[in-house]
């Protein structure tokens, strides 16, 4: 029995103050704990994911040895490596796989098919990027078409860029979702198909200006440039570069490709040649900025915007977490040109090496490499080039659109079909596209058309495949892996009628008289095979050799963080990455 004393009073108040501190304690460790845990503990500060353009999967083994610590050492000793991951799609093109990379998502559902599609209501060549209703902020920024020798950029018919022609969200596109627009989002490259995926619809994204040396933006994403954009750009630092060439790091003898400096199948741009040193000129010179973007250089001046990017946007400085995607584009222009076995490329992997090396070390001493998980892919790969090929006893051989025997096809339309207008309007890689004016002016059937072009072209040399898109819709088909890579690319609004599907190791390397070494863009295991390392915020190394695919990436950052995934993702966990 307790006395009602003015002491004992006061003990009941205090035993009563102590059962609410112990209450409030408990309360705030079931509610507030895991909030705190999840802002510190596990979500990182920054997720970077880094792309290298045409890096297919073997590709930095061929000069590991020859490495110093970090850059490609880094990832295979410390990251969770995934030793089998490809593409699923067919058509391995760079906004293909970019955006697949950004999306979890198959083409057929994230609607870039291809570099450039026919629109068919329009009547015209689409550019995957270009938007008219968003201009490049500032003059004198666009696609010098006279000069320009990347034929997809030139067939453009508007500088203006945005995402708009993405129809699903991205993993960026979720993470501004999830934390209401708090997060900072951004995508940097040289190419403007590899920076505006991966920034999706709510980020910014940054690409390069041959025209001025700069890294440009549109009005989709800003009305007028940050400062920190204009000093760098200011500076103009692409102009240290003038009058220099593109070295070898080492003694040419030390090279696996050492005495293939100069092989007949390489392009030989007037100006930069085909053999070390390969000079960029003076700025006077039209291609000078051009052939910066054709060495190495180009992914140095990617790093040097990114990393200042990092810096003026204090990416990683809080416990929101923050995204940059950063794509170096120069592997595959070098690639390209030279092949992904020459002298060239593989000098350039021991640059991107050290490019590499760089962006990890600075992200390391701005954010912690604890606090950063770090994604590491390819939009594709690549194929090496017929000659070489040829030397292994392979067939290989480049294919030209052109060479298509068309009379002889013309005589079986005349007799089928009485048909002597052209029912073709376009080939855009990989579609044939049927003009649906004729065949309705002439009351044909348009499945029965194509079937009939596709039996045809799937008789002419380098052709393994012209696949009509009708057949792949009704499932009359086998059921085999490259037809499903054929249906995860085909998007009923912009694909063609008839998919082709070169033989393993013919394409096509001649752009309008632009004749390149290499090619890719086919659903042939060189092209869809890419790393894909995850390394970083605590991870663990790991090497797995389970078959991987690329829309596993998104899926998995959505996971990681505990948001939802975006809108078309089709991939599956990467557990090894989950369970860390």
């Amino acid at each position: 029995r307790v006395g009602k004393t003015a002491n004992g009073k006061k003990q009941l108040m205090k035993n009563g103050q102590m059962k609410k501190s112990i209450l409030l304690l408990i309360v705030l460790f079931f509610i507030g704990s895991p909030y705190t845990f999840s802002q510190t503990d596990s979500n990182p500060k920054l997720i970077l994911q880094i792309t290298v353009d045409q890096l297919r999967g073997d590709l930095p083994r061929t000069v590991y040895d020859r490495l110093p610590e970090g850059g490609f050492k880094y990832f295979y000793k410390q990251g969770v490596v995934y030793e089998n991951a490809h593409h699923r799609h067919a058509n391995t093109e760079t906004v293909v796989g970019h955006t697949t990379l950004a999306t979890g998502a198959d083409p057929s559902e994230h609607g870039m098919i291809s570099n450039l599609w026919y629109d068919k209501e329009l009547k015209s060549t689409v550019y995957n990027v270009e938007d008219y209703h968003y201009s490049l902020i500032g003059s004198g920024m666009g696609v010098d078409k006279k000069i320009e020798v990347d034929p997809t950029q030139a067939a453009a018919l508007t500088d203006g860029r945005s995402p708009s022609a993405i129809i699903s969200t991205t993993f960026s596109d979720e993470l501004m979702m999830f934390t209401n627009g708090k997060s900072k989002v951004f995508g940097v490259s040289v190419k403007d198909r590899g920076a505006i995926p991966m920034a999706g619809h709510a980020g910014k994204a940054f690409w390069f200006s041959k025209a001025t040396g700069g890294f440009i933006s549109s009005t989709y994403y800003y009305d007028e440039y940050p400062e920190w954009v204009n000093k760098w750009n200011e500076e103009e630092k692409y102009l240290a570069y003038a009058n220099k060439s593109w070295d070898l790091t080492y003694d040419i003898s030390t090279y696996i490709h050492g005495e293939e400096d100069d092989m007949p199948y390489e392009t030989n741009l007037p100006g930069y040649g085909v053999v070390f040193p390969h000079p960029f000129g003076d700025t006077d010179n039209g291609y000078f900025t051009t052939f910066l973007t054709l060495s190495p250089v180009g992914d140095e001046l990617t790093l040097d915007f990114a990393k200042e990017l990092i810096f003026a946007e204090q990416l990683g400085k809080d416990d929101i977490t923050d995204y940059l995607s950063v794509s170096f584009s120069s592997t595959d222009y070098i690639g390209h040109t030279f092949g992904p076995a020459s002298l060239e490329s593989e000098d350039n992997l021991i640059k991107l090496d050290r490019t590499l090396a760089n962006l990890i070390s600075f992200v390391d001493e701005k954010i912690g490499l604890e606090n950063v998980l770090i994604v590491f892919s390819a939009d594709h790969g690549a194929p090496d080039v017929p000659d070489r090929l040829k030397k292994f006893g392979i067939d290989a051989g480049y294919f030209d659109i052109n060479s298509v025997d068309t009379s002889a096809i013309s005589e079986v339309f005349k007799k089928r079909f009485n048909l002597s207008e052209k029912i073709v309007s376009g080939y855009f890689h990989p579609y044939v596209y049927l003009n649906r004016d004729i065949i309705e002016k002439n009351n044909l059937d348009i499945d029965e058309v194509s079937r009939t072009l596709a039996h045809e072209l799937q008789n002419q040399e380098g052709i393994a495949f012209a696949i009509p898109s009708i057949d792949l819709l009704e499932g009359k088909l086998a059921d085999t892996e490259l037809n499903r890579s054929v249906l995860r690319n085909y998007n009923p609004k912009r694909s063609g009628e008839i998919y082709i599907v070169t033989e393993p190791y013919w394409y096509i390397n001649d752009f309008d008289g632009l004749v390149v070494a290499s090619t890719h863009g086919s659903p042939w295991k060189y092209d869809t095979y890419v790393p894909i390392i995850f390394a970083g915020n605590g991870l663990t190394h790991q090497t797995v050799y389970r078959n991987v695919e690329t829309v596993d990436i998104a899926l998995t950052l959505s996971n990681y963080l505990k948001i939802k995934i975006p809108s078309a993702a089709s991939g599956q966990p990467m557990v090894e990455v989950l369970n860390k």
